[in-house]
């Protein structure tokens, strides 16, 4: 990294991509459909808008650096250093009208997720860590965010973008966690691994993920005390099948009923 002020940065790809976002929120706006005829996947103007000022900015101020964007694609991926943006995490949110949807600015080096935020434009809402430590910047003050101890499945929250995503077998393993939880929420994308972070919630099992859904949230839920990998025990850098918990306990028995 160059001698820039790494947090003064961040900030700065927060405020102007929420500039570049906060005036479409609940007003008219294009709406494209990405999906070619399968499950709806909304992408606006305003996606498109936001991820176009980060990538101005990250492009003058440190152009060896990558960018993966879900607008805009792929650039110079092989470098060190790759950010990686989702403009508005929570598009169908968007477009409703519902304001949980965030913008994820995600920071990985040689492949490892190491630092992450959530911008909340229109709450004015940032949560950030660097997988050491977690913070919070809202109405509310300025706080560090920690998991909930929460160790028994049967006393634990379980949010998941909807269960309707999960097919095949996946339904399967998603529908035996549930039935074991206390209670379980729905829709609420990036705002639901905050909330895990922030300790509100314990769980967080999602399907078909691409890395920009989940690789600025992975510093953020570790950073508090969490645990974020794929079903299988691995990296969730990459996105796909990914499980995120408040502790290593309720980890370990979430992945042993997902397997079956």
């Amino acid at each position: 990294m160059s001698a820039i002020d790494f947090g003064a940065f961040v900030a700065e790809l927060a405020t102007q991509s929420g500039k570049a976002i906060l005036p479409f929120f609940r007003a008219h706006y294009a709406t494209e459909d990405k999906s070619l005829g399968g499950v709806f996947d909304p992408v606006t103007e305003a996606d498109r808008a936001g991820e176009n000022v980060m990538r101005h900015l990250i492009k003058r101020s440190f152009p060896a650096h990558g960018v993966l964007g879900e607008e805009f694609g792929s650039e110079n991926t092989d470098a060190e250093y790759v950010w990686v943006l989702d403009p508005i995490d929570g598009t169908r949110a968007f477009i409703s009208g519902i304001p949980v949807w965030g913008t994820l600015i995600g920071l990985t080096r040689n492949g490892v997720p190491v630092y992450g935020m959530m911008h909340q434009p229109f709450t004015g809402e940032r949560y950030s860590g660097d997988g050491r430590q977690s913070r919070y910047e809202g109405p509310n003050g300025p706080r560090t965010l920690r998991t909930r101890q929460v160790t028994e499945l049967s006393a634990a929250t379980l949010m998941t973008t909807s269960p309707g995503l999960f097919e095949g077998p996946h339904a399967q393993s998603y529908a035996r966690v549930e039935k074991q939880v206390r209670m379980a929420r729905y829709g609420c994308d990036c705002y639901a691994y905050c909330m895990l972070a922030a300790g509100h919630i314990d769980l967080v099992i999602e399907t078909g993920l691409k890395p920009y859904d989940i690789v600025a949230l992975i510093p953020i839920v570790e950073g508090a005390g969490g645990i974020v990998t794929s079903w299988d025990g691995g990296s969730a850098a990459g996105g796909g099948a990914v499980i995120a918990a408040a502790n290593e306990t309720l980890h370990q028995a979430t992945l042993a009923l997902l397997a079956g």
